[in-house]
């Protein structure tokens, strides 16, 4: 009887409470919405960081990351390497050869690292094989009698090896991706014209376009002029195994792009038995062995296990290595409960709100029930079972609502390519999925009902201190 009363009473003012049903929905919806926006690109970050950079764990001297002397390698390679296969769970294990030095064109230099890797390996453990730009060349796949050296393109624009130029192919290629006429009309004042480097493109870009269209269109016409060509070369130089400066010309075997503009501009690829004869190292010699394992959740077991089995050499995973990663990841579930409990809190003083209106409203009407026999308890409960239906109501609603677009964005993803410079400069993805588990839907439907009772509590009260004669009497 309590349940339909309450119900109907619901229902009595519906502009009001379809107007507080409103309210709650669109809290609900934006702050799971936010939610997995942001735990979208935590989770993209991590998983960009270990398939593109660190990987799960890396393995060098003790010595090595403090003074990176090229002699500080990894000793009995060969029985290490043994000693590492045997353990359960590792999918992929890549030797590297690590150098600091400098990479230089006829214009510009810049100081990087030097890895040498053997491709074939790499692939077991990184995907920076799957990131080479269209039309650069490839993964060290192409045989070659020179040394070869795969860059990032962020590296490529700071060597000026990357450059400009806008000429009618340029005008079809944005025609085709919806470019209007308009722009393409303004952007024929720069046609012919070479540009040396992506700042001095931009400078002109807006010298034609106005800010909004610089903003607007800006991205996709430097991404439609810059010319590369293929086999283009720069010197690496570095210190060998004797504290002598040596350098090698190197041929571009491509450039990749991933989502971090930071090491694309400092990484450096070659093959390691390139690297071995300029270093003066043995075939066997190598400064670090990255690992990749199964499971990410293991992480911090197969740590353990691999450094009681190498107690000489310093074993460091991904936590350590890119700490900031770990302390994200460790504070997903807080900032889940944070959120929903800022929304839930805004939300209840609506609901309050609007529980004070009704109760005032229905003084007479309170009062003819208690004077007829309703005790308190019942009133208390018709006066909560209306706060929990009508938050109940708006935040199912919202839950709805949200998982529907997450369902849709987590496949076709959120562009946000306009700020694309900004977010690579972070290591983050311009492309968003968002993403969220159900357990958060069912911590969010518990925090909402138990919002629903406190939210009623205080009107509840005030009910419950009416006097019935003077209830009657009141108008």
């Amino acid at each position: 009887m309590i349940w339909k009363t309450a119900w109907k009473n619901v229902w009595r003012n519906k502009v009001r409470s379809l107007i507080v049903i409103s309210s709650v929905t669109v809290g609900i919806f934006a702050g799971v919405f936010s939610v997995a926006l942001m735990n979208g690109l935590i989770a993209q970050r991590v998983n960009d960081a270990l398939n593109e950079e660190v990987s799960h764990i890396q393995i060098t001297n003790k010595d090595f990351r403090i003074n990176n002397d090229p002699l500080l390698i990894i000793a009995n390679f060969e029985e290490t390497l043994s000693r590492i296969m045997s353990i359960e769970g590792i999918s992929g294990i890549s030797e590297r050869i690590v150098i600091t030095g400098m990479a230089n064109t006829a214009s510009k230099s810049s100081g990087v690292q030097i890895l040498g890797i053997d491709p074939e390996k790499e692939k077991q453990v990184f995907t920076v094989n799957k990131k080479i730009m269209t039309g650069t060349g490839d993964y060290f796949e192409t045989e070659s009698k020179f040394n070869l050296a795969l860059i990032g393109q962020e590296l490529a624009k700071e060597l000026n090896i990357i450059r400009y130029q806008v000429d009618t192919s340029t005008f079809s290629r944005l025609r085709d991706k919806g470019v209007p006429e308009k722009i393409i009309s303004k952007l024929t004042l720069l046609s012919g014209n070479k540009f040396a480097n992506e700042k001095q493109f931009i400078k002109e870009m807006k010298n034609v376009f106005s800010a909004g269209e610089a903003v607007k269109y800006g991205v996709l016409i430097r991404k439609e002029a810059w010319s590369f060509r293929e086999g283009a070369r720069l010197t690496l130089t570095f210190l060998d195994s004797d504290n002598n400066l040596v350098g090698a010309v190197f041929r571009l075997a491509g450039l990749y792009d991933i989502t971090n503009s930071m090491f694309e501009k400092s990484t450096v690829f070659v093959r390691s038995s390139d690297l071995n004869k300029l270093i003066g190292l043995g075939e066997n010699d190598f400064h670090q062995l990255v690992v990749k394992i199964s499971n990410i959740d293991q992480t911090d077991a197969v740590t353990d296990i691999i450094a009681q089995k190498l107690p000489d050499l310093e074993v460091m995973n991904w936590k350590k290595l890119q700490p900031d990663l770990a302390m994200m990841t460790g504070m997903v579930e807080q900032f889940y409960l944070i959120f929903g409990l800022i929304i839930l809190a805004a939300l209840a003083f609506g609901i309050i709100n609007t529980m004070l209106m009704v109760v005032m409203e229905r003084t007479r009407e309170l009062g003819m029930l208690t004077a007829i026999g309703m005790n308190k308890r019942k009133v208390f409960s018709m006066i909560m079972l209306e706060s929990v239906f009508l938050s109940l109501i708006g935040g199912v609603t919202g839950m709805i609502i949200s998982y529907i677009l997450i369902s849709i964005t987590s496949h076709t993803g959120i562009d946000l390519s306009q700020q694309a410079e900004g977010f690579e400069a972070f290591g983050y993805s311009a492309i968003v999925y968002p993403m969220i588990s159900a357990r958060f839907f069912v911590m969010v439907a518990v925090l909402i009902i138990i919002t629903g009772v406190l939210s009623s509590i205080y009107p509840s009260m005030k009910a419950l201190k009416l006097n019935p004669v003077e209830a009657i009497r009141s108008e």
